[in-house]
């Protein structure tokens, strides 16, 4: 079967890697244009992009897929497939060709750009991989196939991003495997069960010291890497590279930095996180440790 791809980051490309090893045929890719990045704002090509270059798969990157339909007939596929492309695909397109999308929740649940973010920050122990049929409404296609994935204690968003990347690629190239023998059966989503996530921005990533332990653990695991967690001493914005739920140990007023022989412990509701990697404004990620050797904190301080 011809696929023509639509994918950008690295959960795209996970799902790419696992079709392009498979019998069926990805005869081009679409993904975003390049996007500056990094400090020098050099453009950056996308996952997608870097991985189809050097497999030898034709690259669009249309900065608006719906403007461009005269060049998407041109391609000759049987099937589109998304997964995490970054733009809202029109009825035209829908209707040139069917188009499967790779979707890293249990629909009807976490419809939206953000379930796996999502399911780690509500302390979730079950999320999983489902290939839908797209339509206009956002996550609301009728359901071809659904796996399910138990969440364990170490997974955070970039780990769970890679295992549901890779269990999502397997589910394309047997969904595709179904419809071409025939075997292919869909079942409708019940929409009156359906929850939607939010989009993230930074001010998501400040870790809020009136959550429990665990809740701040949560924050982290699902932020962590993307905005990023941090909190506030005075005007200082202090980035976090990593917490521990030490409710067990320590307990303290909700934001109070209690200084326990070189341990970084923060009182939050019902008992107190332990922060283990800091950084401060325009230094480097540090262990708890060092990173109190030269930022000097005062039992007591509120930590916001």
């Amino acid at each position: 079967m011809k696929i023509l791809f639509l994918g950008t980051p690295h959960f795209a490309r996970l799902v790419l890697e696992k079709l392009h090893l498979s019998s069926h045929e990805v005869v081009a890719v679409i993904t975003q244009p390049d996007r500056p990045s990094g400090r020098g704002h050099k453009l950056q090509m996308s996952e997608v992009k870097e991985f189809a270059l050097a497999e030898q798969i034709p690259v669009f990157t249309f900065e608006r897929v719906n403007r461009s339909m005269d060049e998407i007939r041109k391609i000759d596929y049987d099937y589109a497939l998304t997964a995490s492309f970054g733009q809202i695909l029109s009825q035209e397109f829908l209707s040139n060709r069917p188009c499967l999308n790779v979707h890293p929740s249990l629909l009807p649940k976490y419809r939206g750009a953000t379930p796996i973010q999502t399911a780690l920050y509500n302390g979730d122990k079950l999320t999983g991989v489902t290939i839908m049929k797209m339509v206009k409404e956002v996550d609301a296609g009728d359901i071809l196939l659904q796996s399910e994935y138990k969440i364990v204690d170490d997974d955070n968003t970039d780990r769970l991003m890679e295992k549901l990347g890779t269990l999502g690629g397997e589910m394309a190239v047997d969904a595709f495997d179904l419809l071409e023998n025939g075997k292919a059966e869909f079942k409708s989503q019940d929409s009156r069960k359906a929850t939607f996530v939010k989009l993230l921005n930074k001010e998501d990533g400040k870790l809020d010291f009136s959550k429990t332990g665990i809740e701040l653990v949560n924050q982290f695991r699902a932020y962590g890497s993307k905005p990023g967690c941090y909190l506030t001493i005075g005007e200082d914005t202090i980035k976090i590279g990593g917490i521990k739920d030490v409710s067990e140990e320590f307990s303290g007023n909700i934001g109070q930095v209690l200084l326990f022989k070189k341990r970084f412990v923060i009182g939050c509701s019902g008992g107190a996180v332990e922060i283990l990697f800091a950084q401060a404004p325009s230094g480097k990620m540090l262990p708890a440790r060092d990173f109190l050797n030269g930022y000097h904190l005062k039992e007591g301080i509120n930590a916001g």
